[in-house]
């Protein structure tokens, strides 16, 4: 197999993409589970942090309802690609 065609992003383009957000941006990935995914589209999202949740959930959420004790934070998302 082409590695152009398995792969989505090579080092150099990452970089390219990060250093379109801010330098000081936190920078988180999905996960669950085991093994590796190629990374999907960038982007910078406000999240809510959950220390508390269980693992599997992940520490930090999608913002959906803001409540007052909300810690909010701005993050880069990498997300993993998603395969049925």
């Amino acid at each position: 197999m082409n590695d152009e065609r398995k792969f989505h992003y090579k080092v150099i383009e990452l970089i390219e993409i990060l250093r379109t957000f801010p330098p000081d941006a936190p920078v988180l990935t999905s996960g669950y589970e085991n093994g590796y995914e190629n990374i999907q589209q960038s982007a910078i999202r406000e999240l809510v942090h959950k220390p508390d949740n269980p693992y599997y959930d992940g520490e930090f959420q999608l913002v959906v309802d803001r409540d007052s004790d909300s810690v909010l934070v701005q993050a880069v998302l990498l997300p993993r690609l998603e395969r049925d």
